[in-house]
């Protein structure tokens, strides 16, 4: 699907930026007047005018809060953190001594603490106790009754926030009833910059998490579901063949092996001449080795492409007991094809869902669909943990 860009890249985050409209995470008259400023491919420019109008829109949140406006506060301070993210996105050359990237993602951070602070229910700020440090994280709440609920833990995936996890997932499943413990696990948001970097046996971060969880007096600890989204598809199902607490699982989409999707841009490397030739001219391939790097904690693409060998779900998939949905997109640019395999190997109780690109969900993730994606997923949700 293309929008507003040639650049396939481009034209996918300024989707995804827009696409978390619905639940208050932009204004579509604020994508249209950024974009158009940035040029096809300058991430440069990208960054700037990004930045640019997430600095404006936070100044309207923040002068609404001074002058006592609360939700006026609240609708600014979250478009501001989703267009902060948006315009960290491309900053991975060096992002440890990048101090504008810094600044970047201290600011989406702390816009979207304050607007969740003003939320009907506030969210409460939580620490996950991980191998001798914690995991920041989010507790949202349908009210404040401490009434148990079904809960929703929930991640993302290879470049995901915690912030974005707002938008992604917790706003629409607040609306159904259901609670979210959203968190950031290693690799993922601010924990790379605290020194941590993905890993392939998930369930040593999912295990806490649900840990926390079962001692809230706000969960359902009979009726914990574990979403993932994008390569947390891959991770959410790696964590649910081992933690066997978990009611539900759904892939947001299916992920059967990141090797293989690693593994293609090295095909495509060596046809354009070398890697370094590949990433000089395409800005999907160069966004990828690079937010790889930083991610898994690796200093060169071939580093990348041998530590991805591990996140496979062969040999992991029957492990799986729980009822499980796997959604794909028809026209996912890093993952087709796999949700299907990762449907065919579960043994549980399991569905699939194929969101067709002539309805405008074929994009990886759904993304300019998520009010569709919440539809399918919570519905489906709805009937699983049905008593």
């Amino acid at each position: 699907m293309k929008f507003l860009y040639d650049d396939e890249s481009f034209s996918f985050e300024a989707l995804r930026a827009a696409g978390y409209a619905p639940y208050g995470g932009a204004e579509l008259g604020e994508v249209l007047v950024t974009c158009r400023a940035i040029p096809e491919g300058d991430e440069v420019a990208w960054s700037t005018r990004w930045a640019a109008t997430a600095a404006r829109v936070e100044r309207i949140g923040r002068d609404a809060l001074a002058a006592g406006h609360r939700v006026s506060a609240r609708e600014a301070l979250l478009r501001a953190s989703n267009y902060y993210r948006t315009a960290d996105f491309y900053r991975r050359e060096d992002p440890a001594r990048d101090q504008e990237s810094v600044r970047l993602q201290t600011a989406s951070r702390r816009t979207f603490a304050d607007a969740a602070a003003l939320l009907d229910t506030p969210a409460r700020a939580l620490e996950i106790p991980y191998e001798g440090t914690t995991l920041p994280a989010y507790l949202f709440t349908v009210d404040g009754s401490g009434v148990p609920r079904p809960t929703v833990i929930y991640h993302g995936g290879y470049d995901s926030t915690l912030e974005e996890d707002y938008f992604a997932l917790a706003a629409g499943a607040l609306r159904r009833g259901y609670n979210v413990l959203a968190f950031d696990g290693p690799g993922q948001g601010a924990t790379v910059r605290a020194g941590l970097h993905f890993r392939p046996d998930w369930e040593a971060v999912v295990t806490p998490v649900v840990d926390v969880a079962v001692t809230l007096p706000e969960v359902d600890t009979g009726k914990i579901a574990l979403v993932g989204t994008s390569l947390g598809g891959y991770l959410a199902a790696r964590a649910a063949a081992f933690e066997h607490r978990l009611a539900a699982c759904v892939l947001h989409d299916g992920v059967w092996d990141m090797y293989e999707t690693v593994a293609g841009v090295a095909a495509a490397a060596a046809d354009a001449g070398g890697i370094e030739a590949l990433v000089a001219t395409s800005t999907s391939a160069r966004w990828l080795v690079d937010n790889g790097r930083w991610t898994y904690g690796v200093a060169t693409f071939d580093d990348l492409l041998e530590a991805t060998r591990a996140y496979t779900l062969d040999g992991v998939a029957d492990r799986i007991t729980c009822p499980t949905l796997v959604l794909e997109a028809e026209n996912d640019q890093f993952f087709r094809g796999q949700p299907q395999r990762v449907h065919d190997a579960l043994t549980c109780p399991k569905d699939l869902v194929v969101f067709p690109e002539d309805e405008g969900g074929g994009e990886h993730c759904h993304e300019g669909a998520t009010l569709r994606f919440h539809q399918v997923a919570f519905d489906w949700l709805d009937g699983v943990l049905a008593d």
